[in-house]
């Protein structure tokens, strides 16, 4: 039953990714596009996830941690830029 609630889950998941990349894509603003990066990198800590879960490994685990670090980290940067022009004062 796992097998197919993992399935359902990485079909939503990179469905979820198609959408987002069309936002980034498309995106009419800035913020959307901003948001739309952050949005992907929480799909790709869901897919590292759920991938983690498939193969019954913890190192999957450690790897969506980093990611989600990182992803916060880029996120904020890229926010201060956008408002104040230089990320470093």
């Amino acid at each position: 039953m796992i097998e197919y609630a993992l399935n359902f889950g990485f079909v939503c998941v990179s469905l979820a990714l198609l959408m987002n990349l069309w936002r980034l894509t498309m995106g009419p603003t800035t913020a959307d596009r901003i948001l739309a990066v952050d949005t992907m990198a929480i799909n790709a800590i869901a897919l590292l996830v759920m991938y983690g879960i498939a193969k019954g490994t913890a190192m999957y685990f450690e790897g969506a941690l980093l990611f989600a670090m990182f992803g916060f980290v880029s996120t904020v940067a890229y926010c201060k830029f956008i408002l104040r022009g230089d990320i470093i004062e």
